[in-house]
């Protein structure tokens, strides 16, 4: 957590208006799925004096071929509209391209390389317009530029959580989302972790020689039970995790900056530092430092927002009121942790 000498929390480092401006454009842009063709090619084959067509997608470094149609008048007229649309986005990728380098030299958080590109194939896979949601540290990176600030501290994890409820249903105009396909057939080395249980189906994937890792996570329902839950609609299995529910109930879209912007989904920014309060009270005291991290990014998160948007912190505590005694009670030794300037400046909303 963040205090000066004194102990006083910091003020926080807010961005100049403009920088706000030009991220609000950006997210109007990113809203509507961008597709530009870098990664797709079309290739006709010749087999017993008939031609095929093909479609090609490159993924990392692997390359899969999937099978159009007979070459036809149609089949040909297709795969021109098809180009035509990427072309017609062109203006689009440098305009968001343009932004997202705006933003990054008016001192926006970046999201980094190896980040970035994971979030694009995870995005270009529709994991998130299936419904997946961003948690953990990049949900903090992406909380910084929506709400005009710089975070003092606390930005760097090589994890990547993607958490979901285990009842979602994909949308009925999307194909269905494997993710351990999209990542293992990625081309990005991605290596599934085997459980601790090796009875027990993995929930991560991490990318061999180095420590960025994938994981996705569900809400836990019923008695404590770490059995991994299967998720049909994303042909993959979660970690079940206590109270995730609490962040699932609000979410919104926010935009990581990485090349043309990745369009994520991410909790409401409230509700994410009221769970870090109470996280850090149910980690076991040998992860100290992952408790100071919570508690630090709570702290940055809930002084910001009793500034600029305090009706979303009250909304927040008084959600987290509904959620039973022991979430109640964890929350506020959480809160007991706080620099006594940030309780003084939350007590209006508890």
């Amino acid at each position: 957590m963040q205090t000066n000498s004194t102990g006083k929390t910091q003020a926080p480092n807010y961005l100049p208006d403009s920088v706000s401006l030009q991220y609000s454009e950006l997210m109007q842009h990113c809203v509507r799925p961008l597709s530009d063709g870098s990664n797709l090619s079309f290739k006709s084959k010749t087999i017993n004096n008939k031609t095929y067509w093909y479609l090609y997608v490159s993924l990392g470094s692997r390359r899969s071929e999937h099978y159009i149609g007979v070459d036809s008048d149609e089949t040909r007229s297709r795969i021109e509209q098809e180009k035509a649309a990427w072309e017609t986005t062109a203006d689009d990728r440098s305009l968001r391209a343009r932004l997202v380098a705006m933003l990054l030299a008016g001192g926006a958080t970046p999201t980094p390389t190896h980040e970035g590109k994971v979030m694009t194939l995870l995005e270009r896979g529709g994991l998130f317009l299936a419904g997946g949601v961003v948690v953990g540290t990049l949900a903090f990176r992406a909380y910084a530029n929506m709400l005009g600030v710089k975070w003092l501290s606390d930005l760097q994890t090589r994890d990547i959580d993607i958490a979901t409820e285990n009842t979602f249903r994909v949308a009925v105009e999307q194909q269905p989302v494997n993710l351990s396909d999209l990542l293992l057939e990625s081309g990005m080395g991605f290596l599934e972790v085997p459980a601790l249980n090796r009875k027990s189906a993995s929930t991560e994937f991490k990318i061999q020689g180095q420590e960025l890792s994938v994981e996705l996570l569900t809400p836990m329902q019923g008695k404590n039970n770490s059995k991994p839950v299967k998720i049909d609609s994303l042909g993959s299995y979660a970690e079940p995790v206590r109270y995730l529910d609490f962040l699932l109930e609000d979410t919104q879209p926010a935009v990581l900056l990485f090349k043309h912007g990745v369009l994520v989904n991410v909790p409401n920014p409230a509700r994410y530092a009221v769970h870090k309060l109470v996280v850090s009270q149910r980690r076991p005291t040998a992860m100290s430092e992952k408790i100071r991290r919570d508690l630090s990014q709570a702290n940055q998160i809930l002084t910001v927002l009793a500034d600029i948007r305090p009706f979303d912190t009250s909304e927040a505590f008084k959600a987290a009121r509904n959620m039973g005694k022991k979430f109640g009670s964890q929350l506020d030794t959480g809160l007991d942790l706080l620099p006594e300037q940030t309780r003084n400046q939350l007590t209006p909303y508890l």
